[in-house]
């Protein structure tokens, strides 16, 4: 199987896309420098578009949840992980240690973080929804500045009226 890739410019960067027809495999982003124009002007193979369209509504505020095939490669045990973050509703979070605690096992935390760092499917599987006990944003690989815009994204500060 033919793995096809394309590629989708984001508020936080050029997103790299990639699958087949059984699923999308990885959601990452470039850096800047690696993003020539001729990339960006390929166009989208068929089995990847619902991804693009799905990302590009995400980002718009228009979508707050995803519904993809997808088929990222890991670990029986990342798998796992990942599949909990799934649960982390839009705009809500969990910590490091909440989200152990729902795999079953608190002494799981620094391989649930490992696991949570190596989601292959940014945004799509919102590993940016993990925060430390204390609040704080911790571990993100993207960088926290990205998680942070993300959160943001998806519980916007509501200005109050004072009238």
């Amino acid at each position: 199987m033919t793995l096809q890739t394309t590629y989708l410019k984001t508020p936080l960067g050029t997103a790299k896309i990639a699958g087949d027809k059984n699923g999308i495999q990885s959601i990452c982003l470039l850096d800047e420098g690696l993003v020539s124009d001729d990339l960006m002007q390929l166009s989208t193979p068929f089995c990847l578009q619902e991804c693009v369209v799905q990302l590009e509504e995400y980002f718009k505020g228009k979508r707050d949840s995803f519904n993809l095939t997808v088929n990222p490669k890991g670990t029986v045990f990342q798998i796992k992980v990942w599949k909990a973050l799934l649960k982390i509703k839009y705009g809500k979070t969990k910590s490091y240690l909440e989200q152990s605690k729902a795999l079953g096992d608190v002494k799981a935390i620094r391989a649930m973080a490992t696991a949570n760092g190596k989601n292959p499917l940014w945004i799509v599987i919102p590993c940016h929804r993990v925060i430390g006990s204390d609040g704080s944003l911790t571990g993100y690989a993207g960088g926290l500045w990205r998680k942070e815009w993300l959160l943001n994204h998806e519980n916007p500060v509501k200005q109050q009226s004072l009238f």
